[in-house]
C-alpha cells in the first residue's frame, strides 16, 4: 500500500531543489513541475492514477478542508512542508477525479533590486496615502513584487500594516512596522468581512490580495481616499485594461462616480510578465503607469483607450510601456527578440523601437 504522504513530501521537496514555481497531480499524467514556466513531467514517476490522486490530494487536507472540497468542489490553502517551504494549495475536482496544483511560495522575501524590478518602482514604497496596482496574468510575480514593496516600507517605517489574504502567501517578520497577515476563512468568515472591518483595525496600509468584485475595488478606493496606503492586484494585461476594468464592474449608473473616484486615489499601476532569459530563469518586463493630472483626466472623463499614448510619451516621469521594457531587455542580451516578440501586445511597435535604439 502506498505511504501517499511520504510520496507527496517527497515530490514537493523535488519541487523546491529543481527551482520549480509549480507541481500539478492529475490523472493520466506523471506528476509535473513548471520550471521557468514551461511544464515538465517527471519521467521518473509512474503516471498518476485515480487512487492516486485521491491519496496524493487527501494527504495534503485537514477535516475542515475535505468538507470544504466536497461542498464546493475545490479549496484554497497553504500547505507547509516541514520548516523548508509553503505551497499556496489548490485541490479540485476535474471529471469527477481529484486534483491539485501547488505553487511555491519562497521562504525568504527578495528585495526589489533582486527581483530586477525597474528603480521607479521604489517610489510606491515611499507613499502615505493612496492606490496602487500590481497587475498581470496569473503566474507572473504579482504577490513577489506586493511582497518586496509590503517589506521595504516594513524595514523604513513605523506603520500598521494588515494583509487581507486567501491564503496567506508569505510570512512577513515584524521590524519597525506592526504587520498584521489575516488569512480568510482562518481569521475572518470570509472575505468581505474581514474588508468591511479593516478600517476599525487602524490601519496605515493596506494590502488586499486580490480584488475580485465591485465591493472589493470599492472598498480599496474608500480605504485610499480616507487617508490610506492601498495596495492590491488584478489578472489584467495592461494598464489602461485595469482602469476600465475597475470602472465596468460597477453597474452603468455608478460608474461616472467610480472613475471619478478611481482618478482621486489611483497612484500607479505596475503591469508585468515574468520572461524567459537567454541564460535560463526569468526576468520581469514591466509597464508603469504614474497617475499624472493628463491620466487623471482621462481616468475622470473615461477616455481610457488614451491612456497608453500618455505612458509611451511620459518616460521622463519614470513611465514605462511594456514594449521599452522588452526592447530593453534585447538590447541588453537578457531575453531573445523572438520572445520578446510572444510577449509583446504589440509586435510591429516593438520592432520600430528596437530599430531606432
Amino acid at each position: 500500500m502506498t505511504d501517499y504522504k511520504q510520496k507527496l513530501d517527497q515530490l514537493l521537496l523535488m519541487t523546491a531543489r529543481q527551482g520549480a514555481s509549480d507541481l500539478h497531480i492529475a490523472v493520466g499524467r506523471r506528476p509535473t513541475l513548471r520550471i521557468d514556466g514551461v511544464l515538465i513531467s517527471l519521467q521518473q514517476e509512474p503516471i498518476l492514477t485515480p487512487e492516486d490522486t485521491q491519496g496524493l490530494s487527501m494527504a495534503l487536507l485537514t477535516p475542515e478542508l475535505k468538507e470544504k472540497l466536497l461542498r464546493n468542489g475545490d479549496v484554497d490553502f497553504t500547505h507547509a512542508y516541514e520548516d523548508k517551504a509553503r505551497f499556496r494549495t489548490n485541490v479540485y475536482f476535474q471529471r469527477g477525479f481529484m486534483a491539485a496544483a501547488m505553487r511555491l511560495v519562497p521562504a525568504e522575501i527578495k528585495a526589489l533590486e533582486e527581483l530586477k524590478l525597474p528603480p521607479i518602482i521604489h517610489e510606491f514604497s515611499k507613499l502615505s496615502q493612496g492606490f496602487v496596482l500590481v497587475v498581470g496574468p496569473a503566474g507572473q510575480g504579482k504577490s513577489t513584487t506586493l511582497a518586496g514593496l509590503l517589506d521595504e516600507i516594513n524595514h523604513r517605517r513605523m506603520d500598521h500594516i494588515i494583509t487581507i489574504e486567501d491564503p496567506i502567501e508569505y510570512l512577513f517578520v515584524q521590524d519597525k512596522s506592526i504587520i498584521s497577515q489575516r488569512e480568510v476563512t482562518t481569521d475572518s468568515p470570509d472575505f468581505h468581512r474581514a474588508l468591511r472591518a479593516v478600517l476599525r483595525q487602524d490601519p496605515d496600509v493596506l494590502m488586499i490580495g486580490e480584488m475580485r468584485d465591485q465591493e472589493s475595488i470599492a472598498t480599496a478606493m474608500t480605504a485610499a481616499e480616507t487617508g490610506h496606503l492601498v495596495f492590491s492586484t488584478l489578472h489584467t494585461n495592461s494598464a489602461s485594461q485595469t482602469v476600465d476594468r475597475i470602472v465596468d464592474s460597477f453597474p452603468a449608473a455608478q460608474q461616472d462616480q467610480a472613475a471619478s473616484q478611481l482618478a482621486a486615489t489611483l497612484v500607479g499601476i505596475v503591469s508585468q510578465r515574468l520572461v524567459p532569459r537567454i541564460d535560463g530563469g526569468r526576468v520581469p518586463a514591466c509597464e508603469i503607469m504614474i497617475v499624472n493630472p493628463a491620466i487623471r483626466n482621462l481616468i475622470r472623463e473615461k477616455k481610457f483607450f488614451q491612456i497608453d499614448l500618455v505612458i509611451e510619451t511620459s518616460l521622463q516621469e519614470g513611465m514605462l510601456t511594456l514594449n521599452r521594457s522588452l526592447a530593453d531587455l534585447v538590447k541588453r542580451r537578457e531575453i531573445s527578440m523572438e520572445v520578446a516578440e510572444l510577449y509583446s501586445l504589440n509586435p510591429s511597435e516593438l520592432r520600430l523601437l528596437l530599430e531606432r535604439m
